[in-house]
């Protein structure tokens, strides 16, 4: 089974289109869509209801805006309870700006044996359409700070959110950290980074595929604030190297005990086992 997740706000000129290439593309294959409707102003909500009577669509409604931090968290722990551990989550960006054509390449990489599978825009082939110079000099200058601060292997493209993982993987996930899973939920687009950093300390395995951002699609303005993400990005790098207690320290040999025996490594640094100190606890 897979599952395409799509976390929504205010999506009522692309939403539709993007379902339609959602099913177009995986004709054939079983699959469901699950929506988060992050407290939608507009018609997404009733776009979305009339959707789910053509489409295999689960939406999830916020009465309130919350942000894409809680949006992200409550997707990924529907599907972990819904999903077979064998199941893979494609998590795509509900404003059409990601082509779902892309999906099958990442299938095909998890089918390789990779854990997460990037698409990146820093790979030979990869793009971005429709920003400026200085938009793309910003995320250019943001990758390269993350590589070198988390240096994850196989990972260029740090905060482009279209992934593809293991359902087994993001179950082990919410039931190791919890809530924690994403802490940082109320700072910009904080998540889509501390997703990988989190499973990087289970030792999962990761590898990209290149990708064309087509923000010429977009409709309407961007919902990312530039600095607050930045200051979340910085807050991760804080929280993960920070010597007295930082995540790198507490979960120290984790990923290598998970290789190894999965649930073992749950039981062991499940979040009621591991002390952090206060500066990592904050938001959770």
């Amino acid at each position: 089974m897979i599952w395409v997740f799509i976390p929504a706000f205010n999506e009522e000129n692309a939403i539709l289109t993007l379902l339609e290439k959602v099913t177009t593309g995986l004709q054939g294959r079983e699959y469901r869509i699950v929506v988060v409707d992050d407290g939608s102003s507009d018609k997404t909500p009733v776009l979305l209801h009339e959707a789910s009577r053509k489409y295999p669509l689960q939406v999830v409604t916020h009465s309130i805006n919350r942000g894409l931090g809680e949006t992200e968290r409550d997707g990924f722990e529907y599907i972990a309870v819904h999903s077979k551990q064998d199941d893979i989550i494609v998590r795509v960006e509900g404003d059409n700006t990601h082509e779902p054509g892309y999906i099958l390449d990442l299938i095909a990489m998890i089918d390789r044996g990779y854990d997460v599978v990037n698409t990146s825009r820093f790979r030979p082939g990869g793009g971005q359409l429709g920003l400026n110079f200085q938009r793309k000099f910003i995320s250019r200058c943001a990758n390269l700070f993350m590589q070198t601060v988390f240096n994850i292997k196989g990972v260029r493209d740090y905060s482009c959110g279209f992934r593809a993982y293991r359902a087994g993987i993001i179950q082990d996930a919410v039931a190791l950290y919890g809530n924690n899973f994403i802490q940082l939920k109320g700072v910009g687009f904080t998540s889509t980074l501390e997703i990988l950093v989190k499973l990087k300390l289970l030792g999962c395995k990761f590898a990209e595929v290149p990708f064309v951002l087509r923000y010429d699609l977009k409709q309407g303005k961007s919902k990312m604030v530039g600095s607050i993400t930045m200051i979340g990005y910085l807050l991760l790098g804080l929280f993960y190297h920070w010597p007295f207690g930082g995540w790198k320290k507490s979960y120290r040999n984790m990923g290598k005990m998970y290789q190894k025996d999965r649930k073992a490594a749950v039981q062991k640094f499940g979040e009621q086992n591991v002390r952090c100190s206060f500066p990592t606890k904050i938001n959770s």
